[in-house]
């Protein structure tokens, strides 16, 4: 315990109620927080070097923690002496301004760390670093504002007029519950994967290519060029459909001909076909077979694989080369025929020169 005479010294005014013991506490606040600041950034440039966490462990986080720590602790230090200790809304000044400032900083740690991590992410990853970098910002600056609430002293009174306003709560949550649904599903969808930027999809109805995958809603570009946004709840909902979830992916050709022709020879055509095409894959082997009697053809199943980005492309040049082979052969692609019976024979008449047959 301090004797009298060090209470009394430590009590002394100096001006404008500033004691000398406040001014120790002061000076004390500082040069705790300056070491602290810089063993901080000292720690993260080295840690730096030797982790692959470089998006947020780097110089420029080092510096963001070390001006928030030295600005704080100054702030604490002019409370101390009883320059920001005076009271606003309950409150006193340092804790208004430290909570701005924690939050403050934060989003600027979010959003560098944000920004580092997009720009250094490789072009093939791009779009599913873009959605990680954007979760962990959203995080960080929801988690900043409820810590910057606390230390103004704001968090229970905001409690009290939450549940005095629970009415009009419930009602806000009405009203939001979409906005909210839309934000988990967007979650949800992260950790799940069905489809990233740049993947076709057949999605709620839309066909298109993934154009943008966002917090609340995605946006699909369809193949006749417009856009089209889909609210995440919705997808998360839906079949969706991948095209190129997979590297290689099935074409599946009806092909029909007459019933006068030979079916292996339209068989060995076929394959023919197929095998002078780079794009059919040897391996799964293509299929080529009959599927059965139709009306008016034998029809032909053909059954190849290619690699997915190239499906497209497959499919249309397998057809127009499996006609082309067909007619260069002489093997006939019917016309749909309808013959028809009659139960009674028909009587027709003609006439001719104006006589009567």
């Amino acid at each position: 315990m301090l004797s009298n005479s060090a209470a009394m010294w430590l009590g002394k005014d100096l001006a404008w109620g500033i004691t000398v013991g406040g001014v120790v506490k002061a000076l004390l606040i500082l040069i705790i927080g300056y070491i602290l600041a810089k063993f901080i950034r000292r720690y993260l440039i080295n840690l730096s070097r030797t982790t692959k966490y470089v998006w947020i462990v780097n110089e420029d986080t080092a510096g963001t923690l070390h001006n928030m720590i030295v600005i704080i602790s100054l702030v604490y230090a002019l409370d101390a002496v009883g320059i920001l200790s005076y009271e606003v809304a309950g409150t006193s000044i340092s804790s208004m301004i430290s909570a701005f400032l924690v939050f403050y900083f934060s989003y600027l740690l979010a959003k560098r760390s944000k920004d580092y991590m997009i720009m250094r992410a490789p072009q093939k990853k791009l779009p599913e670093v873009q959605l990680k970098a954007k979760l962990f910002y959203y995080t960080v600056v929801t988690l900043a504002f409820f810590i910057a609430l606390n230390i103004a002293g704001f968090s229970g009174r905001l409690t009290t007029l939450l549940a005095a306003a629970g009415i009009t709560g419930i009602i806000l949550g009405f009203s939001a519950q979409t906005v909210v649904s839309n934000f988990i599903s967007g979650i949800f969808m992260y950790f799940d994967r069905p489809l990233k930027i740049g993947d076709p999809v057949e999605v709620a109805g839309y066909s298109g290519v993934v154009h943008d995958i966002r917090i609340l809603s995605t946006r699909i570009r369809t193949w006749d060029g417009t856009l089209v946004r889909i609210p995440n709840e919705k997808l998360f909902n839906s079949e969706i459909v991948n095209l190129t979830k997979y590297p290689v992916r099935r074409v599946d050709v009806p092909v029909g001909i007459a019933y006068g022709e030979d079916i292996q020879k339209a068989i060995d055509v076929i394959k023919g076909v197929l095998d002078d095409m780079p794009y059919v894959l040897a391996e799964p082997e293509p299929v080529v077979f009959v599927e059965g009697l139709g009306d008016n053809s034998v029809n032909i199943a053909v059954r190849a694989w290619a690699p997915s980005e190239k499906w497209f492309d497959v499919r249309w040049r397998i057809v127009q080369r499996i006609k082309e082979a067909l007619d260069r052969e002489g093997i006939e692609i019917p016309f749909p025929q309808r013959v028809n019976w009659f139960a009674e024979e028909l009587k027709v008449r003609v006439e001719k020169g104006g006589g009567e047959n």
